[in-house]
């Protein structure tokens, strides 16, 4: 039996780390890329399989073109990418944000995620097999106030990957968006809030989020379905969430 190489972005923590330690667990050859090496390397020692590791920003074209290109032999044929690297910055309205927390959001979820994809992709191609796993999120589907640039930038891989469907249907090549609603475990709203740990602790309050487990999981599920079997989009929330009802806006009078 053929070992398969898995690449995941974003491995130092949360989602990524999780789905290392799970795609190890079937014996799979890993690349783990993150801007951490030191996370990177820790992870990669205690995972029991080939592992190797890439430390650099996503969103620095060059380093990521000179890593694929230098690739160690027994890692160069990926089988699986899963593009999990992503982020949100603030919660403000529109006219109140952080130009560069746009930007950077653009970039890492939508740019970065891009370039990274037609790299791999086009040994896929020449292979006849793969299987590109996009991380979305609920917030793609579902608007809400502060969501703005975020919940495009989610948007984006979903069409994004309905579109990679549709290019790559007769090339043997799956490929699957999966969008988590509300989950915790990871470094996803300290990031968000800019290290303020109170309002980062208190989206989880009195609730069961989503863990990195419950994103492992359906990411290995996914993969080990027959090849047959292309799963186009999951979105999962924890059951203490639900989409809610539609903004209405009433004019107060005196």
């Amino acid at each position: 039996m053929i070992t398969r190489t898995a690449f995941v972005t974003g491995a130092s923590s949360g989602f990524g780390a999780a789905i290392a330690r799970r795609l190890a667990e079937r014996g799979m050859k890993l690349i783990l890329l993150a801007r951490r090496s030191e996370r990177l390397q820790k992870l990669a020692s205690e995972l029991g399989v080939p592992a190797h590791t890439i430390a650099c920003d996503i969103r620095d074209n060059a380093a990521v073109k000179s890593a694929l290109q230098n690739l160690p032999a027994k890692f160069r044929d990926i089988d699986i990418l899963v593009n999990n690297a992503g982020l949100a910055l603030g919660l403000e309205s529109a006219d109140k944000t952080d130009w560069a927390d746009w930007l950077q959001m653009i970039d890492t979820n939508c740019t970065a995620l891009a370039y990274l994809t037609r790299l791999v992709v086009v040994g896929m191609v020449e292979r006849r097999r793969g299987h590109i796993i996009n991380m979305g999120s609920v917030a793609g589907h579902y608007a809400y106030p502060g969501g703005n640039v975020y919940g495009a930038s989610k948007a984006f891989v979903e069409q994004f990957s309905r579109g990679l469907r549709a290019d790559l249907a007769g090339h043997k090549i799956r490929v699957t968006h999966i969008a988590p609603g509300l989950a915790g475990g990871s470094e996803f709203s300290q990031v968000r809030f800019h290290g303020d740990e109170q309002k980062a602790q208190a989206v989880y309050e009195n609730t069961q989020p989503l863990m990195p487990a419950d994103i492992a999981e359906c990411v290995d599920w996914v993969i080990h379905l027959p090849e047959h079997v292309n799963i186009n989009s999951i979105e999962l929330m924890p059951t203490c969430q639900a989409a809610g009802p539609l903004a209405v806006h009433r004019n107060k009078t005196a």
